[in-house]
């Protein structure tokens, strides 16, 4: 008899999830979905710059615990990253007849080639002029590399050291802005170069 109101009336009843544990789960993983993106980013930008700001950052800032020196230094290293990522983005790349790899820079009349002694025909040189599109990738290159940068903990600790509650929402929902922003932008203008730093042209 006692067993049969332990099956009608268990001891353990299982509770349903409110709506409020629900909602904050999706909104977890529509966050941690957007910081992968975010940080697939920087596939997008070049090689170079990346690794060099990857392996000098902890040793200009310091690991965090910077000096006036580590700031200027840190400062310096952040500039010349994102001027690399914004003049490469007008690099392109191309093989010549004896399928060697030669790069050069995307100019309005064509593309000026820097490491040979061979250059374009006028009329291959016109596939190579700057666009529109390059200074749209330009542009979102260096908001995209300002996001990996956020990202960066020596960083953010040598500027922001004890930042504020204010400063702390702005350092956390930036990144994850320009992320979005990015995506969109890098997939409404796809770019058809390969330059330096970036994946090699098959022509």
């Amino acid at each position: 008899m006692e067993a049969k109101d332990e099956e009608a009336h268990p001891l353990l009843v299982k509770q349903s999830k409110s709506p409020t544990t629900d909602q904050t789960t999706l909104i977890q993983k529509a966050v941690t979905q957007t910081f992968k993106s975010t940080a697939h980013l920087a596939n997008l930008l070049p090689t170079g710059s990346v690794l060099a700001f990857q392996l000098l950052s902890p040793t200009l800032s310091n690991r965090g615990h910077c000096t006036d020196a580590n700031k200027t230094m840190t400062s310096c290293l952040l500039t010349l990253c994102g001027l690399s990522c914004f003049v490469l983005s007008f690099s392109d790349s191309f093989r010549d007849d004896d399928g060697e790899v030669h790069y050069g820079l995307a100019t309005f009349k064509g593309l000026w080639v820097i490491d040979g002694n061979r250059p374009l025909s006028p009329e291959k040189a016109a596939g190579y002029k700057m666009r529109f599109v390059d200074f749209v990738h330009a542009f979102m290159s260096i908001l995209v590399f300002a996001a990996v940068a956020l990202f960066d903990q020596n960083v953010v600790s040598c500027f922001y050291p004890i930042p504020s509650e204010d400063v702390e929402q702005v350092l956390s929902a930036l990144p994850v802005a320009i992320g979005v922003v990015s995506s969109m932008m890098f997939v409404t203008f796809p770019t058809t170069r390969h330059g330096i730093g970036f994946p090699l042209s098959s022509h």
